[in-house]
């Protein structure tokens, strides 16, 4: 099978991302690494919804948990009945795809193609010891679909960096900051690459930043309240971030410190792109729940306890970055204003 991850870093790799074989899923737990190298071990689909929950995989992680979750949820049910089959695989669907409420939608993209696909094998008559495979092999191929979409934004987004320069990101884009690095080593071009570590995980310092270091790329961390200064003394050329959501409005909701660093740099008159697909969904920020965290992350680091007892934590996971902030949304279409979005569908 033809596999869209080639000469990518190795958390890219899909099988150090998430991968369903012989009745389990193994999750790379990337809240440690690389620190450590580990793998959760999910023997039933409800551990990995937890999994997504408790952030052992972000980012696009999630997504291809879900999907593989789903074949495992096949395997879990591989002897009921058939209307208790069906009913198993919609619950399942429904658990792993609500496992974080800022993604629901997104989300029930991927758990209903697995649905789908559960439907075209049972009418062929696949034996049900065959199917999660087969939605195994169908969760490659979307990650396969989705890394050359991504393929394409790269390179629009490249196409934006000039030569030799300087690009801050925001926590972990996943896709695009592998798919752009590679699309900017093939042009020759010699990125530098500046990470806010993102705190309370830290996906920043070491998800974002292990990939362009994987790949060779010259790869400078930074604590959270640097970027501003940052951008100014390391000549930042460009500012760019995934977003979990983008409202057909223009809003772009992201990793919590998104927005004040899509500030700094209309200051200083760098540009923001922000990359993804508009969210048909959701029309507004109406239709988005930010999510809240266990605050008490905010008051210790990597299991470190920093505060005295009685001291209390904030932790919103996402903020909300406007549409006058953001110069575009970078999309496999080409560039959109955010004030366009509409555009893309058409």
């Amino acid at each position: 099978m033809y596999r869209a991850d080639e000469g990518l870093a190795f958390l890219l790799r899909y099988e150090n991302i998430a991968w369903y074989e012989d009745g389990v899923v193994k999750i790379l737990d990337r809240r440690i690494y690389p620190i450590r190298v580990a793998f959760v071990v999910c023997r039933r689909h409800e551990e990995v919804a937890q999994a997504i929950f408790d952030m052992v995989t972000q980012s696009g992680g999630p997504y291809t948990a879900a999907s593989m979750g789903m074949a495992l949820a096949a395997y879990e049910a591989r002897e009921l009945p058939d209307g208790e089959y069906r009913a198993f695989l919609k619950k399942a669907a429904y658990t792993l795809s609500h496992a974080r409420p800022t993604t629901v939608e997104r989300m029930k993209r991927v758990v209903e193609r697995a649905l789908s696909v559960l439907e075209q094998e049972l009418e062929k008559g696949t034996c049900r010891a065959e199917i999660p495979e087969r939605l195994r092999d169908d969760a490659i191929a979307r990650v396969n679909e989705n890394y050359t979409r991504y393929d394409k934004i790269a390179v629009h987004l490249a196409d934006q960096i000039p030569d030799g320069g300087t690009v801050m990101t925001q926590c972990f884009a996943e896709t695009i900051i592998g798919t752009l690095l590679r699309e900017c080593r093939r042009r020759g071009n010699a990125v530098k690459m500046i990470c806010p570590e993102t705190r309370p995980y830290y996906q920043g310092a070491r998800l974002t930043a292990s990939v362009a270091c994987d790949m060779g790329f010259d790869t400078t961390v930074i604590t959270d309240n640097m970027p501003a200064y940052t951008m100014k003394m390391k000549q930042v050329d460009l500012f760019t971030s995934a977003a979990d959501v983008i409202t057909m409005d223009g809003h772009v909701v992201n990793k919590v410190g998104t927005f004040q660093i899509a500030l700094a740099a209309r200051y200083w008159g760098i540009p923001y792109f922000a990359t993804g697909t508009p969210n048909a969904a959701h029309p507004d920020m109406a239709s988005v729940e930010i999510e809240l965290r266990d605050p008490n992350l905010v008051t210790e680091s990597m299991g470190q306890k920093h505060t005295l007892p009685g001291v209390k934590g904030y932790y919103p996971a996402f903020d909300v970055t406007p549409p006058k902030l953001v110069d575009g949304i970078v999309t496999d279409k080409g560039i959109f204003s955010p004030y366009n979005l509409k555009a893309y569908f058409g």
